[in-house]
């Protein structure tokens, strides 16, 4: 049965795809049997009039992943908002059913299953009559421990160290930190440090700012991650799960 990690951002649009993007590359162009999973995505590429999970795309991009969309995001929603209020506005709800049946069969398939939360640890997934049931929920259900994704800049330590303990309160285990939107300066290098002393969990990785680096987005979280997650023994990391 494979191993998992699941990726929570301390935010929404904190980085978390590109980070997992960055983890399955260099897991699977080292010959690790690893796939990728998100429950919900909320918001779609148009591509040929056809409608498209653009963080499932990016990331199977990235890494060479071939396993059929439908099996890694078992809820794809059009409206870009929480997935308990797409899944109301497109009246598909989520059975957690079907996505503990996709996650059952990949962990049947590979050997790693790196799995990315939709927005933070408190994201909403389903809200009907037994109650609110929200992304910490769902990590505990699939028994999963998790990597947080924060950024280095202005506020991170307030927003990380927060959602560090409300994991902790919840009984999931952490690994560690992977920085993302990283620059070398004091304030950045300092937030870190101070992000360190606070929680305790260490920074496992920091990956620089992609985006602004190169035109061709896919090869360039390729070149990063490398020099980030291999210089951060990232894989002896994961074997550890």
């Amino acid at each position: 049965m494979a191993k998992g990690i699941f990726i929570v951002g301390t935010d929404t649009d904190i980085g978390k795809t590109v980070v997992t993007a960055g983890l399955m590359h260099v897991l699977r162009s080292r010959g690790y049997n690893a796939v990728y999973f998100k429950a919900a995505l909320s918001g779609v590429l148009k591509i040929d009039n056809e409608f498209i999970p653009g963080d499932t795309k990016l990331v199977s991009d990235v890494s060479k992943l071939e396993e059929p969309y439908e099996n890694i995001t078992p809820y794809v929603y059009r409206t870009g908002v929480s997935p308990h209020l797409a899944a109301r506005l497109e009246n598909n709800p989520m059975n957690l059913d079907i996505i503990r049946e996709k996650y059952a069969y990949l962990r049947k398939k590979y050997d790693f299953i790196i799995a990315e939360g939709s927005g933070g640890i408190v994201c909403p997934l389903i809200d009907d009559g037994r109650g609110v049931y929200i992304i910490g929920n769902l990590i505990k259900d699939l028994n999963m421990s998790v990597i947080i994704v924060a950024s280095a800049g202005l506020g991170t330590i307030n927003h990380t160290v927060l959602t560090a303990k409300y994991i902790e309160n919840l009984g999931i285990k952490i690994k560690g930190i992977i920085i993302n939107k990283y620059e070398e300066s004091l304030f950045y290098d300092d937030n870190i440090k101070m992000i360190e002393k606070i929680t305790k969990l260490p920074i496992i990785a920091k990956l620089k700012n992609i985006k602004d680096m190169n035109d061709n987005e896919i090869e360039a979280i390729r070149i990063h991650s490398e020099k980030a997650f291999s210089a951060e023994n990232i894989i002896e990391h994961m074997e550890q799960l």
